[in-house]
């Protein structure tokens, strides 16, 4: 693939949580990119899209869109898709032909054989594919590594990981509807994210187990939103994921054993908060956390405060600035979110969901 020049022409498809929250802003802080068109159809949405990134052209649809690439009106380099997983096969495949890199929002697609199809399709194009997994960056998980990196634990026996929240109203959007066959329910939608956290500390799995629950109206989604998944990794730590949206209350977001120590974290990272509250990437105070929300490391009954590291979400578009315009490697390799949704698929093939 040739190496790009100049900023990196970028327009953001959808403008809810995804859009909104997490590229919009991580886009906009990067000198390296042009927020150059927001697509939104939403009347709302379109007045907070135009008040906080005027820069931006406004377009009601990737058709519309499209059309105008198509034309000569608009000229873009990367696609960042902030969709449901539904669509995603459909819009990449539209991007790809037209030689357009792309990000894809977690659940990268519905399928695996969609992922296939983006993948080959991409490698065939030269266009670079990767997958918005930012949770990578989280501060809690980014604490995690290096004290594995450090030895600090000694062997791991087992790892235990939560996403967890009280939200019985749902999420207000497409998550309430969408089926499992559509990209619908918890094991997806954060599955994409603690097993691919998972996969990246210990790598692949020979044995899973999953139980799968649906708690309210069966019959608008019957979708899990109360999901629990072990693995065995090959390596032989015990992965315990769970993910529920009707927690009243939660669990520890992380708890590690090891021959030497343990560590046990509370809460989640405060990234998506911040930048749902405005705070721009920029500000110094953007991914650190306050000392009350710090992890305890336990060896020999002794308790010691670890501190966060900081969150760093913008990690994703500087790697993938430096993928564009440096020819280094992508924040995410989309073939690695392909093996958390084979892995997804699997456990749905053989776990049903359960009507509480």
């Amino acid at each position: 693939m040739p190496l790009m020049k100049g900023k990196i022409r970028t327009a953001v498809v959808g403008f809810g949580v995804s859009g909104q929250i997490f590229h919009a802003p991580l886009i906009a802080a990067d000198p390296h990119f042009a927020l150059t068109a927001i697509v939104t159809g939403d009347a709302e949405r379109q007045v907070l899209a135009r008040q906080r990134y005027p820069q931006a052209r406004l377009v009601e649809s990737l058709p519309q869109l499209l059309a105008l690439i198509d034309a000569g009106e608009i000229g873009l380099d990367l696609l960042v898709l902030g969709t449901p997983p539904q669509g995603h096969r459909v819009q990449a495949e539209a991007a790809i032909a037209r030689g357009l890199h792309l990000v894809i929002d977690k659940p990268f697609v519905p399928h695996s054989r969609d992922g296939e199809a983006l993948i080959a399709a991409a490698r065939q194009a030269g266009t670079l594919l990767t997958v918005f997994q930012n949770r990578r960056w989280d501060g809690d998980f980014l604490t995690v590594k290096k004290l594995l990196r450090q030895g600090a634990l000694g062997d791991i026996r087992s790892f235990e990981s939560r996403f967890e929240w009280w939200r019985p109203q749902g999420f207000g959007n497409w998550r309430d509807r969408a089926a499992i066959a559509d990209g619908g329910g918890l094991l997806l939608d954060l599955g994409s994210h603690l097993i691919d956290q998972a996969l990246q500390l210990f790598g692949p799995v020979a044995d899973s187990y999953a139980e799968l629950a649906r708690h309210t109206q069966p019959a608008l989604s019957a979708a899990d939103e109360d999901s629990f998944v072990s693995l065995l990794h090959v390596n032989g730590v015990r992965t315990r994921l769970w993910m529920n949206g009707l927690a009243a209350r939660q669990g520890p977001r992380f708890h590690l054993l090891g021959s030497q120590a343990g560590f046990t974290k509370w809460g989640l990272d405060n990234q998506e908060p911040s930048l749902a509250a405005g705070m721009t990437p920029l500000d110094l105070a953007f991914g650190v956390e306050e000392a009350s929300h710090w992890g305890t490391l336990t060896q020999d009954t002794q308790d010691r405060v670890i501190e966060t590291e900081r969150g760093d979400y913008p990690a994703f578009y500087r790697l993938l600035a430096n993928a564009l315009l440096e020819g280094g490697p992508l924040p995410v390799d989309a073939a690695e979110s392909l093996a958390s949704l084979r892995l997804i698929e699997d456990l749905h093939t053989r776990y049903a969901v359960r009507n509480a």
